[in-house]
């Protein structure tokens, strides 16, 4: 069933015949499985060893190689006697050719086994309605018209259609799909938008993703190859390896080289006709096989034999420096391919961002009335360590000497389900919960309480102790009665808290809906509730529209106070239930908070662009935050018009073939974008001419990493993504790929050094037989002597090349041409 989405809850029931709570008889069940086939992503038969093995010979050089080698393994035969040294020549090149084929084998399997690491992300077993009976089937047995029954921890086992939510809340983790880390509350409505993106179908449910929150009824309504998983599985299997650019430029060079050496060989063959029957040969024919030896010699002395040995060894050298740099290279080419690299496509969050939320203002009304008092609080990571400032001064003890802060604080700390974690061996600090929570419960620390003995103590404690000390404070004073849980139609969670004298409700939430419950507003330091009018409110709406330009996330914090009274306390169930009881709220304040750029990329996409190098942004996160996002780091100037820079994933929809090609050539960032579109921007980025890396790190991105020209996978990744990638970035850091180019650039340069020198060496072996058996001399070097020279005295100072360091101006020059 397409565009499910569009439908109601009715109409897709309707369509497969079916009801919510009777599900299919078994006689649809069979009838559909005859139809749809099982819930199984396709399984291709690997590819067979030998079938790969023969691939390793079907490049040019190898092919001139392996006709040297049978030739004079032929002549070695054909000669006779017991010497053994006449088989040296081929048997050293077969070793050669066998070296490298063990390496290119081994790089092909990874394609595979990224297909085999989609298969973790299937479900075992589903919950299902059959014949009116819940029962639990696995997750293969399900056919389109299935209704499933989904909870919190389960696995979605196919493509659904949300019928109804049995919870006040119902979140799904989609970010394998997405790639951000934000969880999509999910509703049941249609959505009208038949060109709506995977991250804005709020009533769909995608196979592979998580249940965090809450139980819904679904109807199955695509399985198998047919899910937005099985897309990414056809996508990664449909992928054809390009050839890197020194690969390329290598095989025009076997082609050119071939034709030079067939026809030298043959030229000198005929030319030492005339000396067959030299009494010296012992007859015609043995004067043939010996000018053809020599012939052969020619071949070995023009093929540069060391030239695999040498660049496999300059490519592990270049391997084991970026490892350095905290970039792990699963591809050895990919090491080379990176020095040629012309246009970086790098994912938003966790990449240039910290992927760690944080709240970065605090905001409430003077105590006038008439104007906003800021705070603003550094920190960009979940450690909770940061200053709170206004006007650049610095305020300790903050929740201590400003009422309103610390009823700031009474919230965020209380209307909390997050935990921050401490990782002893690294020292980095982790989310257990939503990222927004997780930035709440830092400011909490960051700001502390009211007791200045109680924080002036937080310095003798260890630091596992930190992470929740002002929490436990509050929590402490302010135990939680009962939790009423966020839903999309009131835009807010709360929580009922009691102290020994009364009990009250804490609220937060989206800053429109939050407003439009409040009668009251706390203004000034000192905690002073008055009545919000139409002035104050005016204010407090046009700062969020202002942060929200500048890609800040708002949450709007209030309470009802003295709400024990309220009969509805006892009762209350439903969202509708929770509305009712947040009503005639106090507005306290609001914070504000982003995912913050990493600090260290803005200098490196300075050096990427002053390299030649195009960065382009790509992100399922909306419009204007990942705009103010690029204007942070930038990728665009901070007063720069983004017309024809800038698009989000439906507008490029939109566009013509021609169109598409000149957005992919002149745009910075792509929005709001799908994996079919990253797939799409590197294959016309490619078809420009362009050596594209694209980084990424969920499973929807292992087709586009697959695609690009170096595939870079984040380290905190999906085993999918890393599998389908050539390097993987062990911090996640865009900077650490600007410093894995610059080692490429070396490596490419290096590698064109040692590449003149064995090439300008065999001309010169060439040339010297070439003019001995045109004028009918002995040979000067046999193919033993040929290969010891190829091999050892001019593949030890080849190697010796692979050492030298980088130019100090190599991330000032353009890539070089691919």
């Amino acid at each position: 069933m397409e565009n499910a989405f569009t439908r109601t809850p009715a109409e897709a029931l309707k369509h497969f015949g079916v009801t919510e709570q009777k599900g299919l008889s078994e006689q649809q069940v069979q009838s559909a499985r005859q139809k749809y086939g099982k819930n199984a992503l396709p399984e291709d038969p690997p590819t067979p060893i030998w079938e790969l093995i023969l691939e390793q010979f079907k490049d040019q050089l190898v092919i001139i190689l392996l006709g040297s080698a049978a030739v004079s393994f032929v002549l070695a035969l054909f000669e006779g006697g017991d010497d053994w040294t006449a088989f040296v020549d081929p048997a050293v090149i077969l070793t050669i050719l066998i070296l490298n084929a063990v390496v290119g084998v081994s790089q092909e399997t990874s394609a595979e086994k990224a297909i085999a690491a989609l298969q973790e992300y299937s479900a075992n077993e589903a919950k299902v309605v059959r014949d009116g009976k819940i029962t639990r089937i696995k997750a293969d047995d399900l056919v389109p018209g299935d209704i499933i029954s989904v909870a919190i921890g389960d696995r979605i086992p196919a493509d659904c259609r949300v019928l109804s939510i049995q919870s006040n809340s119902f979140n799904i983790d989609q970010s394998i799909l997405t790639g951000e880390s934000e969880s999509v509350s999910k509703d049941t409505r249609p959505i009208k938008d038949e060109s709506a993106v995977k991250q804005d179908q709020i009533n769909m449910l995608f196979s592979g993703t998580t249940v965090v929150t809450g139980h819904a009824n679904a109807l199955v309504v695509l399985t198998g190859a047919n899910t937005a998983i099985g897309d990414i599985h056809e996508s990664i299997t449909s992928q054809i390896s390009q050839p890197t650019p020194l690969k390329e430029k290598l095989n025009d060079f076997g082609d050119m080289l071939a034709k030079v050496i067939t026809a030298i060989c043959a030229l000198v063959w005929l030319i030492n006709i005339r000396n067959f029957n030299d009494p010296s040969h012992g007859g015609f024919t043995k004067g043939a096989i010996y000018y053809l030896k020599i012939a052969v010699s020619l071949g070995v002395a023009a093929i540069p034999e060391g030239l695999a040995v040498v660049i496999t060894t300059c490519l592990a050298l270049g391997t084991r420096k970026m490892a350095a740099r905290n970039a792990v290279v699963r591809s050895l080419p990919s090491v080379e391919t990176l020095g040629s690299c012309s246009v970086i496509c790098s994912d938003k969050t966790g990449t240039l961002t910290t992927n760690q939320m944080s709240v970065n203002k605090i905001v409430f009304i003077t105590e006038d009335g008439k104007g906003l008092e800021e705070f603003d609080v550094e920190g960009t990571s979940f450690a909770p360590e940061g200053r709170i400032t206004i006007q650049g001064q610095s305020r300790d003890d903050l929740a201590a000497s400003s009422d309103t802060v610390r009823q700031i604080c009474e919230v965020t700390a209380l209307c909390n389900d997050s935990a921050i974690s401490l990782d002893p061996k690294s020292g980095q600090h982790a989310l257990v919960g939503e990222p927004t929570e997780g930035a709440l419960r830092v400011l909490v620390e960051k700001v502390g309480t009211p007791d200045r003995e109680f924080n002036a103590t937080r310095a003798s404690v260890s630091t596992s102790e930190r992470l929740h000390r002002a929490s436990k404070y509050y929590e402490e004073r302010y135990p939680r009665q009962a939790t009423y849980e966020f839903s999309r139609d009131r835009k807010s969670m709360s929580v009922l808290v009691q102290n020994s004298h009364s009990q009250k409700l804490l609220v937060k939430g989206a800053p429109e809906s939050i407003l439009d419950r409040c009668t009251h507003v706390i203004v000034g330091e000192n905690g002073k509730k008055v009545p919000l009018n139409k002035q104050m409110a005016g204010l407090l709406a046009k700062e969020v529209v202002d942060y929200g330009k500048k890609g800040l996330r708002i949450l709007a914090l209030a309470s009802v106070d003295d709400i024990g009274s309220n009969p509805l306390l006892k009762g209350a169930k439903t969202t509708q239930d929770y509305a009712k009881l947040e009503q005639n709220m106090t507005l306290i304040g609001l914070v504000g908070m982003l995912d913050p750029p990493r600090p260290e990329v803005r200098a490196s996409i300075a050096k990427c662009r002053s390299a030649g190098i195009r960065v382009i942004v790509i992100t399922g996160d909306n419009q204007n935050t990942a705009e103010t996002i690029c204007r942070q780091i930038g990728v665009f100037g901070q007063n720069e018009d983004t017309t024809g820079k800038s698009y989000t994933g439906r507008e490029f929809d939109d566009l013509n073939e021609t169109e598409k090609m000149e957005a992919a050539k002149r745009a910075s960032l792509f929005s709001r974008v799908e994996p079919t579109h990253k797939q799409k921007l590197v294959d016309l980025l490619q078809q420009a001419g362009e050596v594209v890396a694209m980084t990424g790190d969920g499973v929807n991105d292992a087709p586009a990493l697959k695609k690009a020209d170096i595939g870079v996978a984040m380290g905190s990744g999906t085993d999918v993504a890393k599998l389908a990638a050539d390097m993987v970035l062990v911090d996640d850091n865009f900077a650490t790929i600007e410093g894995a180019v610059e080692e490429g650039r070396s490596i490419y340069n290096n590698t064109q050094q040692f590449i003149r020198y064995l090439i300008s060496s065999n001309i010169g072996e060439v040339v010297s037989i070439f003019l001995t058996a045109a004028a009918g001399m002995p040979e000067a070097l046999i193919p033993v002597q040929l290969l010891w020279v190829n091999l050892v005295t001019d593949g030890l100072p080849a190697t010796a090349l692979s050492f030298n360091p980088p130019d100090h101006d190599v991330m000032k020059r353009r890539p070089p041409q691919a």
